[in-house]
């Protein structure tokens, strides 16, 4: 279990590494191309700060308020409460605000900038169906989200997914520049300048989007193993998944922007040519070995998935 996680979390700062490297090399290449030099890579780095500045303090009350998460009240949900409660004690950080979303798909996400001020939210049709273990364990799971900070990387993530998306277009309104397009005084690198730049320009947000996903995936294994160690129980994980899974409903509140914070891809149904395509641009990775994983963690506590009640 340690080494999983040990291993996640070495993925993780690659792709953070990838994520930084990538936004250097569009603001690089913007700065050659409008002959601004090392000044385009300032530029990058001014975009990405400026948004991520911006959406830091407001990004997680505008996520509940599309998600229509309301605040539980103690007196109506006493089993969710005190699971989060425990379970905050348990992973030694501060409990997070409790919100419920009326829908019948079972799903539930946690957000917020950190520790101290952070929310788990979570469907009635999650509660409807789950078991004490089955909720423990999702619960955990989203606490290891809050814990490890996730819910703060996951913003900075589509943050800088959203400062390449402007770099690129910067580069695509480049070429309209008649300086530009004579490529004065570079003549030879001019039009290797001006095919690469154009490369990058339709091909940066697509590259963004696919490492952007890249980390969510990598984080949601990350996330279950944690979680699976707060509770000392993977089982009751691998169950919740196996239900969700076969849950039918999809989840009216959910959207593109936010379908990455949910425990499962609340989008049922995604398309895509092949399966294998499909999951390339998922937000999570494959519930089946999600699943997998846990049950080799479980050690034969609880073959076959079987939880106990």
């Amino acid at each position: 279990m340690y080494e999983e996680i040990a291993r996640n979390r070495r993925v993780t700062w690659l792709i953070i590494i990838g994520f930084v490297l990538f936004i250097l090399l569009l603001g690089y290449v913007f700065g050659i191309l409008t002959r601004l030099g090392y000044f385009g890579i300032v530029i990058a780095l001014v975009i990405a700060f400026f948004m991520s500045f911006t959406s830091y303090y407001y990004s997680d009350q505008i996520i509940l308020t599309v998600s229509r998460a309301q605040p539980a009240e103690k007196d109506k949900y006493p089993n969710l409460y005190n699971t989060v409660e425990g379970l905050s004690i348990a992973a030694g950080i501060p409990m997070p605000k409790v919100y419920v979303i009326d829908d019948p798909a079972p799903n539930a996400f946690a957000t917020g900038r950190d520790p101290e001020h952070a929310a788990i939210a979570v469907t009635t049709g999650l509660l409807n169906i789950m078991n004490r273990l089955e909720l423990e364990g999702v619960i955990a799971h989203e606490m290891s989200h809050i814990a490890d900070y996730d819910i703060r990387l996951s913003t900075i993530a589509v943050v800088l997914v959203g400062a390449i998306f402007i770099l690129s277009g910067l580069l695509r309104q480049s070429f309209f520049w008649g300086e530009l397009r004579r490529g004065r005084g570079r003549e030879g690198l001019g039009p290797i300048l001006l095919i690469i730049g154009l490369i990058l320009a339709i091909l940066a947000p697509v590259a963004a989007q696919l490492i952007r996903l890249a980390l969510s995936r990598n984080r949601e294994y990350l996330a279950d193993a944690q979680g699976a160690m707060l509770t000392r129980y993977p089982p009751g994980l691998a169950s919740a998944l196996r239900k969700i899974a076969a849950d039918k409903h999809v989840l009216r509140a959910a959207n593109e922007a936010t379908a990455n914070l949910y425990i499962v891809n609340p989008l049922k149904g995604e398309s895509g040519i092949t399966k294998r395509f499909s999951e390339l641009f998922s937000t999570h990775p494959p519930i089946e070995e999600r699943i997998r994983r846990l049950d080799e963690m479980s050690l034969g506590e609880a073959p076959g998935g079987q939880v106990m009640q």
